[in-house]
């Protein structure tokens, strides 16, 4: 798992997801006058349907989320991907608080505050995949420090390089901007290089299979090692090797 592919609209659903987990301890129904000091108003947690059904639903839909987006492939439940589960579940919330809203003659803190944390939660979790702005990296991709030869230990292990595992000749370009794309050396032959990703990307096998090998995320440096046709070959920390056949706005290191 790595933290740098969180996105903005990742950010949002953290945020509300947690606004809605504080939302259910707070009291449903409001009240007025000098009575309320003696009388203890109701929370979600009165109702294990509305408490576990509804407020715990949203919030384990948010961690759903955020948890695919995590997970370097993939992961299904019942044959539905993850992202799915966990925003129908977001959405699922938002509806029963709407309807519980409405219905309500006198709306407490709880109530109010739960529903517009379930609707930001659940917009945030559908639009995320469909609006670039929510799609930036939460966390920027930190810029190299004039890292050494290929094998050599970078001075800050913490922007990603896979280090010590690499044996590859030559320097990684500097100063490359977004939208570059990899360019032979002269000779024909191809030098490797260090890149990082504006947007999570799916890295392929080389076999040309279509399930995905890993996903590349933002704000994590890889090595590119092969030219392939318009894409590269790269290889991650841990040793795995695919080909990434989406090579726009890349950032050379």
């Amino acid at each position: 798992m790595n933290i740098r592919s969180l996105t903005r609209g990742d950010g949002v659903v953290i945020g509300a997801a947690v606004l809605l987990f504080i939302a259910s301890f707070l009291s449903l129904t409001g009240c007025s006058g000098t009575y309320c000091d003696s009388i203890s108003l109701p929370s979600s947690w009165d109702s294990l349907g509305l408490g576990l059904g509804t407020y715990m639903a949203g919030v384990a839909g948010g961690a759903l989320v955020i948890l695919s987006r995590l997970l370097p492939a993939p992961r299904k439940v019942l044959g539905l991907d993850l992202a799915v589960v966990g925003a129908t579940l977001t959405v699922s919330a938002a509806w029963v608080l709407l309807w519980t809203l409405i219905d309500a003659t006198n709306s407490g803190s709880g109530l109010i505050l739960g529903f517009v944390a379930a609707l930001v939660l659940a917009a945030a979790a559908v639009a995320t995949p469909q609006v670039p702005a929510l799609q930036a990296a939460l966390i920027p991709a930190p810029k190299p420090a004039a890292p050494g030869p290929y094998g050599a230990q970078p001075q800050d292990a913490a922007y990603g390089y896979p280090g010590a595992q690499q044996s590859f000749s030559g320097q990684p370009q500097q100063g490359q901007p977004y939208g570059g794309q990899p360019q032979p050396v002269p000779g024909g032959e191809f030098s490797p290089f260090w890149f990082a990703v504006p947007a999570p990307r799916p890295l392929f096998a080389e076999d040309g299979s279509p399930a995905p090998v890993a996903e590349l995320a933002p704000g994590t440096w890889y090595l590119a090692v092969e030219q392939r046709g318009p894409g590269l070959v790269a290889q991650t920390q841990d040793g795995r090797r695919g080909v990434l056949q989406d090579t726009s706005g890349i950032q050379r290191g």
